[in-house]
């Protein structure tokens, strides 16, 4: 049994896909990023650092989105928000494939705390 307990984890980064599929159907849906965003803080830990920087990413895409939505909330009110909101949309789903691509590479994230694409 011990030995079993020693042995490192295996790349598991089926649940860093779903968390970008999840957040790909929070476009639709709403409430299934908060489901993404809590597997990514569950995950992260227990990671491979290569991986690790997939899950900072998904939670930093997370966070800022909602910091990019509600000044684009804010914004409505003088009609650029708007055309943010599309911004918005734009840059979720490019952070969203980009890292779904590097994770069918098995890549790391290159800078996963830059607030662009």
């Amino acid at each position: 049994m011990s030995e079993l307990q020693n042995q490192p984890l295996e790349a598991n980064s089926g649940n860093a896909k779903v968390v970008y599929f999840l957040y790909l159907a929070s476009l639709i849906f709403g409430v299934t990023s908060f489901i993404g965003v809590v597997m990514a803080y569950m995950n992260r830990q227990d990671a491979e650092p290569w991986l690790q920087t997939h899950y900072q990413f998904q939670i930093r895409t997370f966070w800022l989105g909602i910091l990019y939505a509600f000044i684009a909330f804010i914004l409505v009110f003088v009609l650029i928000g708007y055309v943010l909101f599309f911004v918005i949309l734009v840059w979720m789903i490019v952070r969203c494939i980009s890292g779904m691509k590097a994770l069918d590479k098995q890549q790391a994230i290159v800078e996963p705390g830059r607030w662009g694409f």
